[in-house]
């Protein structure tokens, strides 16, 4: 039997996975989280065969989760979650040592395919982003674009300035002070070449990186 832990801050996502998974006879919901120390204090204490974690948390971004999980459990399979289809998160994540990477719009029979594949050691990413993603790193050998030289965490702070969260709250949620994060965002504004939050923004926008 699989056993499986369920990282999202969503109880309605949760129960959605749990009611996908109850009609297969090799795989077990038996742990969940709703935020990433919830998530790292279950997996460090607990036995789970494979983690299905989302990759926007409320206290941690999924990408710090899973180095965290990749430090002390390298052999533990991660399948990141997301809202977000775009093949860059899904190049970050594999990156990172995710084990596949699923968008929340996929048919619910791609989770158990994903499911089992990680946990038999292959990696799972769905055909459409595997497209884009060849795509992707195709096009940008000639031509990268601004956000694609940011690191992880740049990134991560990128995307919640231009969804309009303030500096103190950013700090707050990533354990960092204000000036660390006004540091961030004046290396960000300079690797992207923008001027402001309000281009930012734009940015995000025009390439799909946040949710309009």
């Amino acid at each position: 039997m699989i056993q499986v832990l369920i990282v999202d801050d969503h109880a309605i996502v949760r129960k959605g996975m749990k009611e996908i998974v109850s009609d297969t006879d090799d795989i077990i919901i038996t742990g969940e989280a709703s935020n990433g120390q919830e998530a790292l204090s279950k997996i460090f204490n607990e036995n789970f065969d494979v983690v299905i974690l989302d990759i926007a948390m409320p206290d941690r971004s999924g990408i710090d989760i899973l180095d965290q999980i990749k430090k002390e459990k390298p052999g533990l399979p991660v399948l990141m979650l997301s809202m977000y289809p775009e093949e860059q998160y899904a190049i970050r994540a594999l990156k990172s040592g995710a084990s596949g990477y699923l968008t929340k719009k996929s048919a619910p029979d791609e989770l158990i395919v994903a499911v089992r594949k990680t946990y038999q050691g292959g990696k799972y990413i769905s055909p459409s982003i595997a497209e884009k993603m060849a795509d992707h790193l195709h096009a940008r050998d000639d031509n990268k674009l601004p956000h694609e030289n940011l690191t992880d965490k740049e990134f991560q702070i990128m995307r919640m300035i231009a969804e309009g969260t303030r500096i103190k709250d950013i700090a707050a949620k990533l354990f960092l002070s204000d000036k660390t994060i006004s540091t961030y965002r004046s290396r960000i504004l300079d690797k992207m070449g923008l001027k402001n939050n309000a281009d930012l923004t734009i940015y995000a926008l025009r390439h799909s990186l946040i949710i309009s």
